[in-house]
């Protein structure tokens, strides 16, 4: 167990290469970090909120606003595709989860029923489509959502909020943010380093649903004269306060949006260049060939951009809105788009600002504590097990610490407050399956057996104590990274971490440096035996 294998010293050797490789980015300046050459690492440990210092925002989804807006979307179809079938309603009741449609003739029920299962869709990933059509009664009919499409829109709300969020985040350069849910309807923001929480709220609270609607030449005049608003139209303003009536069926979303750009119109204002995915691209060219003339609306988040009047068809599926944007708001406008629309609004319910100076301090703290920790490990092992074994664990802990920063810069993981208290019970760890291994040599040595065999005994038969405690630590550790949110993960992840790094370092490192000594001096007592 204590022969100096050459496979045990190679992998010592590639573990410090590895260490220091990885850790040296970290008190390199950024531009002797770019100086580095191209194959060398040039990644750094991610500080977080309460290291670095940022913004931290937590946020409530709105799902009942969001099936209410969808049960409005459905309501609206059934008024569509019921108009284009030539099928007279006395009324369309709004419910709960849909409506209840009243025919002028119970003798069309049949037809209403055919043209509502066709607008019902195809079935979803789980065979079943997302609406149903229920008969009631001779002349009527209920459109409405199905059970699990319905109890399952807060959830899938929430998760694609999450999505969104850190898109936007990332399209704002932020580096490592931390976005994770918190409760039913709850998301958690905290991003490192962004110094104004107000604009981030601006980027992620903003719903972005960008739609191409008719505007509704013919009634806008009168509507606007007697304020009566047809049922399938609304009103809506542009930024300036001009009204424009807007037929409330979309031609064309933003979820057919593949890709916006910041561009420049005839004039050489700033404007915003879009492209549709090959959907959204036919839907928009039949739309523009039907009604050459007429102005449509360019609507964001229920305002309208702007409404053009189509001169012709637009075949190619890409297209321009132009506008009073200045370069900062197009660019704002673009990162929404390209980051996708909130299925729900957001509501801040908290807002806090770590500033950096409170960060400085907090990693002032954080060091301090390491080095006392540290300190106070290299004078208890030396003083309990002398300079030979006790310098051993040290170098050990060394190559221990050594290892975690470096796997941490390769993983780009996010260095916590708490991540720090990780890292002092690593140490710990690690140095506790030195003092088994140490302990169980210096018995085996009273009870009177050699050198070699007290060294082996205690590598062998310590090993399964530190197996089973480092599993324990491990799982620990696993449950609090799977079940934890922020801080709690950051925890976590370094304590995982260091399990590994700890276990390598005090066994590995152990058994190659007490080999070289024993097969270079050849010692008649254990020194830690007397």
């Amino acid at each position: 167990m204590v022969q100096l294998s050459r496979w045990k010293v190679i992998l010592v050797v590639l573990s410090v290469v590895f260490g220091v490789l990885f850790a040296l980015p970290n008190v390199l300046t950024p531009v002797q970090r770019e100086a580095l050459p191209g194959f060398l690492p040039k990644g750094t440990l991610n500080l977080g909120l309460d290291l670095r210092g940022g913004s931290y925002l937590l946020l409530e989804v709105d799902t009942a606003e969001m099936r209410a807006k969808r049960v409005s979307n459905l309501v609206e179809d059934v008024r569509v595709t019921l108009r284009e079938e030539r099928i007279a309603t006395t009324a369309i009741a709004r419910e709960e989860r849909g409506a209840l449609i009243t025919l002028a003739s119970a003798a069309q029920q049949d037809a209403a029923y055919e043209a509502l299962q066709q607008a019902a869709g195809a079935p979803g990933a789980n065979g079943q489509p997302e609406r149903t059509v229920q008969r009631v009664g001779s002349d009527r009919l209920r459109f409405a959502f199905t059970d699990a499409v319905w109890n399952s829109m807060a959830s899938q709300a929430v998760d694609q909020s999450i999505e969104v969020v850190r898109r936007r985040i990332d399209s704002l350069g932020t580096r490592e943010p931390s976005i994770t849910r918190q409760g039913a309807d709850r998301i958690v923001v905290q991003a490192p380093g962004e110094s104004d929480p107000a604009a981030l709220e601006r980027v992620i609270g903003q719903t972005a649903q960008l739609t191409f609607q008719m505007v509704d030449v013919e009634n806008q005049t009168q509507a606007l004269q007697t304020g009566l608003i047809p049922p399938d139209a609304e009103l809506l303003q542009d930024e300036t306060g001009t009204p424009y009536l807007v037929k409330r069926r979309i031609l064309v979303s933003g979820e057919n949006l593949t890709r916006a750009n910041v561009g420049a119109d005839e004039s050489g204002r700033p404007a915003i260049d879009f492209r549709f995915d090959g959907q959204g691209a036919r839907r928009f060219g039949e739309a523009t060939a039907q009604n050459i003339g007429l102005p449509f609306a360019i609507i964001l988040d229920g305002r309208v951009i702007s409404a053009p009047t189509i001169q012709g068809a637009i075949t190619g599926g890409t297209g321009q809105i132009t506008g009073s944007f200045s370069i900062e708001s197009a660019a704002e406008l673009v990162n929404l788009l390209n980051g996708g629309a909130l299925p729900a609004p957001l509501t801040v319910e908290e807002r806090r600002t770590v500033t950096a100076e409170l960060g400085a301090d907090a990693v002032a703290a954080g060091a301090l504590s390491t080095a006392i920790a540290f300190a106070i490990i290299i004078v208890f092992m030396i003083l309990s097990y002398g300079f030979l074994f006790g310098g051993v664990s040290v170098l050990g802990l060394l190559l221990n610490g050594l290892l975690i920063i470096a796997a941490m810069s390769m993983t780009q993981a996010t260095l916590t407050l708490p991540g720090i208290a990780g890292l002092i019970l690593t140490f710990a760890v690690a140095v506790d399956a030195n003092v088994l291994i140490y302990e169980r040599m210096r018995d085996e040595a009273r009870a009177g057996r050699s050198v070699i065999a007290s060294m082996d005994a205690g590598f062998n038969k310590a090993w399964g104590t530190i197996l089973d405690a480092n599993v324990t630590t491990l799982v620990a550790a696993l449950i609090m990274f799977v079940f934890g949110a922020g801080p709690v993960r950051g925890f976590a992840w370094t304590l995982t971490i260091g399990v590994f790094t700890s276990v390598f370092s005090a066994v590995l490192v152990a058994q190659v440096l007490l080999a070289y000594w024993l097969k270079s001096t050849r010692p008649k007592k254990l020194p830690i035996a007397e």
